[in-house]
């Protein structure tokens, strides 16, 4: 399943500019007072200026498989890394992957994850240029059979981990939503409460979630 955009919402539009082009040094393609865009690998990270965002979200990049311990390097030199215990880099054994957490401008809960089995190396210097893609993208509800319904109408998406009742990752490794049961679960690693933010995808997936209700655009 491929991400081509996400677009989040900020009342921050220029701290969010300031963070992703100047700290991380991503490549701004669209700049507006109402919109920035990013290119991030092969796809787009966006904002959209509403000024009564206030919640903060749960994104992921897919970086190379072999290169998590060069983007905690290159991540420490301009952030600071939100710990998992007393690791730096989570081990999702199950997934065979690892993970490294930020905050961005709107404290968004940034993730760079290197997923061992999509087997895409790189010999590079890890850069912002290294990213591949945008590859999750959180979806916070008391419902998550609701949220699956409505994805699954859309267009036929299988579950790759969890159940409906608390933690549920629909998609593939290309490409996840991450559905949080918001009452029973809190985000990694911080275990901070999950609040529900409007956000819109574009991909193999097209829809805006809008106040906890998927709405398929056309």
């Amino acid at each position: 399943m491929k991400i081509q955009e996400i677009i989040l919402f900020t009342a921050n539009i220029q701290e969010q500019k300031q963070f992703y082009e100047t700290v991380l040094e991503f490549e701004l393609i669209f700049d507006s007072e109402e919109k920035i865009s990013f290119k991030t690998g092969a796809s787009v990270l966006s904002f959209a200026y509403d000024e009564t965002a206030f919640s903060s979200s749960h994104f992921a990049f897919n970086i190379p498989s072999n290169q998590e311990q060069e983007a905690l390097q290159w991540l420490k030199e301009r952030v600071q890394i939100l710990p998992d215990g007393d690791d730096l880099i989570s081990d999702f054994k199950d997934w065979n992957a690892k993970a490294i957490y930020f905050y961005d401008a709107d404290k968004n809960i940034v993730e760079f994850i290197a997923r061992k089995n999509l087997n895409l190396n790189s010999c590079n210097s890890f850069s912002s240029k290294n990213i591949l893609s945008l590859s999750e993208i959180g979806i916070v509800a008391t419902n998550l059979e609701t949220v699956y319904n409505s994805i699954n109408s859309i267009k036929n998406i299988s579950v790759f981990s969890g159940n409906l009742a608390r933690f549920c990752a629909l998609g593939n490794e290309e490409g996840l939503f991450i559905l949080i049961n918001k009452t029973i679960k809190k985000w990694h690693p911080t275990q901070e409460d999950a609040f529900t933010s409007n956000f819109i995808v574009k991909g193999d997936y097209n829809f805006s979630y809008e106040n906890g209700e998927i709405k398929e655009l056309l």
